[in-house]
């Protein structure tokens, strides 16, 4: 991935925030790399050579800078400047996919050959997959070491290190000290006598982001028991391989950032969990780049002017989206609340907590959903027989969740299930996917907002239009709907 160093440059010299995690600076004289807004005196431009990841950074031999803290950087956009299936694999490596499978099954999910899926590392973030995924990982346990109290032994674990003499090894590598050497004690995480493990960390974003609309869109669609919105925060119940739990997410008072809370019944899940939950906010955007495109057309320029930084908002699990999704056909966002929650009360296992009552169950799995009876629930039944079709592909692992080939193979599989048309697979790719070019066309809300004096456009027409949009129309899509 080439980085236009003029552009680093300024970016480096103003520290400018918004260039946050898109690149870091490797300085020649002392082997350390940094962020774009480290505070430290500037090297002098001889001695700087710019790498557009951290894990490009560690490959070429530098180690993190102890003061800009790159391990608290955000992430870079899975799909800024990457080839498709790069993105795809960042956001499966970030989310530990190579925790428990080797690089080719990762290559073979995404459609490629293990050969292949390295080559394209190498052009497009300057480092191999299995770099990037020991990178990610060493940096999320100094994260741990800096903002919680937890010991280096239930870090290891937590970082997805398999054992303490591999954890220390690598660290030691990658920082040239032990990890008890650079730990600080600003936090306090603990497991408490209720035997959850509790800890609050920071997740960094590029401004600008619009807290109070992402928390408005998640609030009108919160599902009862599942979800609450009070006080200016999100939380949520969670389950994610053997681990349960929950979550909550408020605005951290230094800014540019949220406070992620967790409490949970195991912390070696929490990497992943914090991925997924800087997906569900989209941390990662980089607004900067899609505004630049957005505002070029007339319609959405007055909106992107009136909310800057509009996420494009997921949501916890990918399953979880697709049933929203299909819900959501024909009936308005109050109604599809109420019907999720019907299924939610009749299909899935409670949860308990002092601490947040409006939280009694989890989100049933494909599983459970597919093994009960849904009658009754105020649906039709051709609704029904949609949503048990779509969690018996789940169910018997005949449907995933990862885009290979191309955005429209993708949505061309979904619309196969009976009931799942051309809307219901691109909201499903939007909100669980991630996948910023994911454009329902013939959306009731985009069709009036591309209303054109007396005239209505066509679908046909609104996706012309949309060309110019690419790759950020998912994007576009918030803005339509925000107005």
């Amino acid at each position: 991935m080439n980085l236009d160093t003029q552009i680093c440059d300024r970016a480096r010299l103003a520290r400018d925030p918004r260039f946050d995690g898109l690149f870091f600076i490797g300085v020649l004289s002392t082997g350390i790399y940094c962020r774009p807004i480290c505070p430290a005196r500037s090297p002098k431009a001889e001695n700087i050579v710019y790498f557009p990841s951290a894990a490009a950074a560690a490959e070429a031999g530098f180690r993190p800078c102890l003061r800009c803290r790159p391990e608290a950087a955000p992430g870079s956009p899975a799909w800024n400047g990457t080839s498709a299936t790069v993105s795809r694999a960042v956001l499966l490596i970030r989310q530990g996919e190579l925790q428990e499978q080797n690089m080719e099954d990762l290559a073979s999910k995404l459609g490629v050959t293990g050969r292949h899926l390295r080559r394209l590392f190498q052009i497009h973030i300057g480092a191999s997959p299995k770099t990037l995924a020991t990178t990610q990982k060493i940096l999320f346990a100094k994260k741990l070491l800096s903002e919680t109290d937890l010991s280096v032994t239930h870090i290891a674990f937590a970082s997805g290190f398999g054992s303490i003499r591999r954890f220390n090894a690598a660290f030691s590598k990658m920082y040239g000290r032990t990890p008890s050497s650079v730990r600080m004690r600003n936090n306090e995480s603990k497991i408490t006598g209720d035997e959850l493990f509790r800890c609050t960390l920071t997740l960094s974003y590029r401004p600008p982001f619009d807290w109070q609309r992402m928390l408005e869109f998640f609030e009108l669609r919160a599902i009862p028991g599942v979800e609450w919105v009070a006080n200016g925060a999100y939380h949520r119940t969670i389950r994610i391989n053997e681990t349960t739990g929950m979550i909550s997410v408020a605005p951290s008072p230094k800014g540019n950032a949220l406070l992620l809370t967790v409490a949970l019944s195991d912390s070696r899940d929490l990497m992943s969990i914090v991925e997924r939950v800087r997906r569900m906010f989209d941390l990662d955007a980089n607004m900067a780049a899609i505004h630049e495109v957005l505002t070029a057309d007339a319609v959405l320029e007055k909106s992107v002017r009136k909310h800057p930084g509009l996420r494009l908002p997921g949501i916890w699990d990918p399953f979880e989206a697709a049933v929203r999704a299909v819900l959501g056909q024909q009936v308005s966002v109050k109604g599809a609340r109420t019907l999720i929650g019907r299924i939610v009360a009749k299909t899935a296992p409670r949860f308990e907590s002092p601490d947040f009552r409006n939280l009694t169950h989890f989100f049933p799995t494909a599983h459970e959903l597919n093994t009960r009876d849904l009658g009754a629930i105020g649906m039709p039944e051709s609704r029904v027989r949609s949503l048990q079709a779509l969690a018996e592909e789940v169910d018997r692992e005949n449907l995933f969740f990862v885009v290979k080939e191309s955005l429209s193979d993708f949505i061309e599989k979904l619309t196969r299930i009976p009931g799942i048309g051309d809307w219901t697979a691109q909201y499903i790719a939007m909100r669980a996917m991630g996948e910023p070019d994911a454009f329902p066309a013939g959306d009731l809300g985009i069709v009036k907002a591309m209303r054109q004096a007396d005239k209505r456009l066509t679908v046909k027409e609104i996706r012309q239009r949309a060309e110019t949009w690419r790759p950020w129309r998912a994007y576009a899509t918030m803005y339509l709907w925000h107005g």
